[in-house]
């Protein structure tokens, strides 16, 4: 059995928020099979992984690694056996292949550009505003969350805080604690017949609605992405947002934390609610803006609020925190034991199915990266990738304007990761140091290179069962088109010129186009491989355009010198695809 290349994290059992879970669970399934997966598999497996709570400070040079390894069994499972050190080894992020966080853990720009070999972060929860996605897109490092996996725990949570609010209760807990009995101060209100305005409809605010209305509560919300019609399926009435804000006694928040949304109730909104309106966030700290909603206290306009979240952690300004009429927790939305082992099992789990090809879920930046694991897109992948770059070395150039287009009903839903794919094998040999699905769309941008893309539900026979790529430079007359063969990309085109039979798209590969009445050319070609020791595998060529013939060379390995056939040819130009 092969051993693993790469050094594996010691994990301590029970720390901090389950921390032991995800990083036992990642260290032995990247050893699934006795191997660890290579950095060249799509999508690119983990080797190393680092996992940090949320009491953690961001992973840096120096920090200690846990200490517990964990090994794989005869059986498969997971066994963890103690193994005591006198003086623990540093695990540093830049040893990582993947990294595992929760809330309190920042993964700055500064902490991936360190991380040299990182290809994943996956955070055990819903949140990835502790992450710099943008960052991580641009260096094509995947970003994963698990976002069901603490929606039950934060749903609850939402609802104990309404039902506190109604009643008091912490105050009155605080008074009787103080030896008070104040029944007379902390009347409180009923539920049934209510109004509940919930904003944001995914999971956590469905879950808040439905459990709402077991106490009588009326729920009424917005959300810009689900339906009106499936929100009914679980008793939300959609309204625009000018129509909810008078209408509600109750409101809570249940929306990321995005620039539309920060500041979502503010002093503007907050003058448009019913006087008294209660409010509650267990989202994300600054979605209520904290000044508005102080000043809405004191007023009246607001009769309380119940806070989970800040915008600051823990804040520094206690005149919210002290304000009578606010209740208020640590960020408590995911601190159940239930939540905190389901996400790190989620997380653990989700990476492992990556590393093994089995799957991938909870993807934040990689949605095209979602369907590549199915049998039947990897090798669609594989040939737009080499299309992509057929069509770069044809053209001679890696800038304009691309132009996709997938022809069958089997690509009707292909855009999504053949785009990418396109825009990576355009890309594949240039200035960008690393070029993968997840971040080949930024770096065509950023290089001048527009793809878009269209669709026929037609292809043309004999591909009309399983479809047809192709892939043009607008303005130019290059283009190619490929479809798969069992699961062998292979060439059906390029720039007008047909292969009978159509040439595979895999391994080295040699490309010439020279005139059709050249017969010195082939023979040629041979000479020059049997003196180099390469064997030809494969040889196609296509129907003649303008005199002209292309030829697609399948070899055994690339020929280091090709001076003695450029002048039997119009172009010529090897591939490693």
């Amino acid at each position: 059995m092969a051993a693993c290349r790469h050094q594996h994290p010691r994990v301590l059992p029970g720390r901090g928020e389950n921390a032991g879970v995800a990083s036992r669970a990642m260290a032995c399934g990247l050893r699934e099979g006795g191997r660890c997966p290579t950095r060249e598999s799509i999508p690119k497996a983990p080797g190393t992984a680092q996992h940090t709570d949320g009491n953690s400070p961001p992973p840096a040079a120096g920090s200690p690694p846990e200490d517990r390894q964990m090994d794989r069994g005869m059986d498969g499972g997971m066994k963890g056996s103690p193994q005591p050190r006198a003086q623990p080894q540093p695990l540093r992020v830049q040893d990582c292949d993947g990294l595992i966080v929760r809330s309190a853990t920042k993964v700055t720009a500064d902490v991936l550009a360190a991380a040299e070999r990182l290809q994943v972060v996956g955070r055990a929860g819903t949140g990835v505003d502790n992450v710099d996605v943008e960052a991580a897109t641009r260096k094509g490092v995947l970003v994963m969350n698990t976002p069901t996996g603490n929606s039950l725990s934060a749903a609850e949570l939402t609802c104990g805080m309404i039902l506190c609010l109604a009643r008091q209760i912490p105050q009155a807990a605080a008074s009787m604690k103080e030896g008070k009995w104040d029944r007379k101060k902390y009347m409180g209100m009923e539920l049934n017949g209510k109004t509940l305005g919930v904003l944001g409809l995914g999971r956590i605010g469905r879950e808040v609605a439905t459990r709402m209305q077991a106490f009588g509560m009326k729920t009424i919300g917005y959300d810009p992405i689900i339906t009106p019609e499936t929100s009914a399926t679980f008793g939300v009435e959609q309204l625009p947002l000018e129509q909810i804000w008078p209408r509600c006694d109750f409101i809570t928040v249940h929306t990321p934390l995005l620039p539309s949304t920060t500041g979502l109730l503010n002093d503007s909104t907050f003058a448009k609610c019913r006087r008294g309106v209660q409010v509650v966030n267990c989202a994300r700290g600054g979605i209520v803006d904290e000044g508005a909603l102080l000043r809405a206290l004191r007023s009246g306009q607001c009769g309380g609020a119940a806070l989970d979240v800040f915008t600051q952690e823990p804040p520094k300004d206690r005149d919210l925190v002290n304000h009578p009429n606010v209740i208020c927790c640590p960020h408590l939305g995911a601190s159940t034991q239930e939540a905190q082992s389901r996400c790190g099992k989620e997380i653990a789990m989700q990476i492992v199915d990556m590393a093994t090809g089995k799957g991938l879920a909870g993807t934040v930046n990689g949605q095209a990266l979602s369907k590549a694991f199915a049998p039947q897109t990897k090798p669609w992948i594989t040939l737009a990738r080499a299309l992509g770059t057929v069509l770069r070395t044809v053209g001679k150039q890696a800038q304009g304007s691309v132009q996709v287009c997938t022809l069958g009903t089997p690509l009707r839903e292909a855009e999504s990761y053949l785009t990418p794919a396109v825009a990576a094998g355009m890309l594949a040999g240039g200035a960008q140091k690393e070029v993968t699905l997840v971040n080949a769309l930024l770096l065509a941008q950023e290089a001048g290179l527009k793809v878009t893309t269209t669709h026929g539900d037609v292809a043309p026979e004999p591909d009309g069962s399983t479809g047809l790529l192709q892939v043009s430079l607008q303005g130019t007359p290059h283009r190619a088109a490929g479809t798969v063969q069992g699961s062998t990309p292979v060439l059906r085109e390029i720039n007008g010129a047909t292969f009978k039979q159509p040439a595979p798209l895999a391994g080295p590969i040699l490309i010439y186009r020279a005139k059709a009445s050249e017969s010195s050319t082939l023979p040629a070609l041979t000479g020059l491989l049997g003196k180099a020791g390469i064997q030809l595998q494969s040889y196609h060529s296509s129907s003649t355009v303008a005199g002209e013939q292309w030829s697609v060379v399948g070899l055994s390995a690339p020929l280091s010198d090709l001076g003695e056939l450029k002048p039997r040819v119009t172009e010529v130009f090897q591939l490693q695809l």
